[in-house]
Parts: C-alpha cells; sequence; structure tokens
C-alpha cells in the first residue's frame, strides 16, 4: 500500500497576499484537515534563503530581483506561512532554495526516511513550484496526484493547462472535495 504525504508549497503570506481567491485558504484547508484526520503526513515546502541572499547568483532569473528586496530572507514577514493554513506541532516545514521542492531541500531524506512513495501536491503557483516538483518527483519515481483547486496560478489559461493537459500525463488531477472524499473512506 502506498504511503502518502500532503505537500503544501510556498502558502507564505508575501505570495498569497498576490491572489484573490477568498475560496483558495478555505478549500487548502480543508485538504490539510481531511489528510491529518487521514492520518496522511502534512509537509509544509516554503521558499527561504539567508539574510543578503547568498544562495541567489546574478544570472538566476527567477530569484535574482528579489536580492534588493530583503523578500523571503530570514526575518521577513512575507515568508511565514499563512496563519489559516499554518503548521501544527509535528508538520514538517522543508525550506527550499529554488523552485522545484527539491531544489536546495532535504524533503527527499524526509520523504525516504518516512517510507513515502506517494505525493499530493497543492501550492501557489501552478506553474512554478507545482510544476518543477511535480516534474522532478515523477523522475523520483513519487506516485503523484495534484489537486487542481488546491493550486493558484497568476494566468488562469496556464493553470487550466497545466491542471488539464499537462500534468494527467504524470498525475491524478483531482479536486481537493475528490481527494477529501477519497481519504475519508
Amino acid at each position: 500500500m502506498a504511503h502518502s504525504a500532503l505537500l503544501v508549497m510556498d502558502v507564505q503570506r508575501g505570495i498569497v497576499n498576490r491572489f484573490e481567491d477568498a475560496g483558495y485558504l478555505p478549500r487548502l484547508r480543508g485538504a490539510i484537515d481531511a489528510g491529518r484526520a487521514a492520518g496522511v503526513p502534512v509537509i509544509y515546502v516554503v521558499i527561504g534563503f539567508r539574510t543578503g541572499h547568498p544562495e541567489i547568483s546574478a544570472r538566476n532569473k527567477s530569484f535574482s530581483a528579489i536580492t534588493h528586496t530583503g523578500a523571503f530572507a530570514e526575518g521577513d514577514a512575507g515568508a511565514e506561512i499563512h496563519p489559516d493554513v499554518a503548521p501544527r506541532p509535528g508538520d514538517i516545514v522543508v525550506t527550499k532554495k529554488r523552485v522545484s521542492a527539491f531544489a536546495g531541500s532535504d524533503l527527499d531524506v524526509v520523504l525516504r526516511a518516512g517510507e513515502i512513495d506517494s505525493l499530493v501536491l497543492t501550492g501557489i503557483a501552478t506553474s512554478g513550484v507545482v510544476l518543477s516538483t511535480l516534474r522532478q518527483a515523477a523522475d523520483l519515481d513519487f506516485g503523484l496526484t495534484v489537486l487542481a483547486d488546491g493550486c493558484l496560478d497568476p494566468d488562469p489559461e496556464v493553470h487550466r493547462v497545466l491542471t488539464g493537459k499537462v500534468f494527467p500525463r504524470q498525475a491524478d488531477v483531482v479536486t481537493v472535495d475528490e481527494w477529501v472524499m477519497a481519504v475519508g473512506r
């Protein structure tokens, strides 16, 4: 039988605040609560850097713009996990240094130690952390599920194409409600 974990990725104040979907955090909270009730480990993945961003190269187009702002560095309130979906004691928080949840983190070590072989992916953004993590996790032979409405993207069309056409090649794509019903059985 597969041992699954729910990944809640990049749901940090500075990222969540860029979106106006009032239903997102309650949906995500529903998935988190259902996962916990079913004994599914909840693992939070956050982007985080040291003060001064020494991990970011000037050649990195995705991250070099934040090196002058202090964003997502130690002490930045925007780097905190949004309080509506905050971790509880016993939840694991993994800090990554790039887009994929695996890049610059100890996520793979945590998953292997917990004998996790299947991942349920949620997070912001669909075209960022979710896509990158899905691709890397598929290459690492994890079973994959994506909660389509447990993900957000600044471009609704990109989200639609990824969840409707790209992700199904490597993952089961379901809604939060469908997954909650499945894990509640």
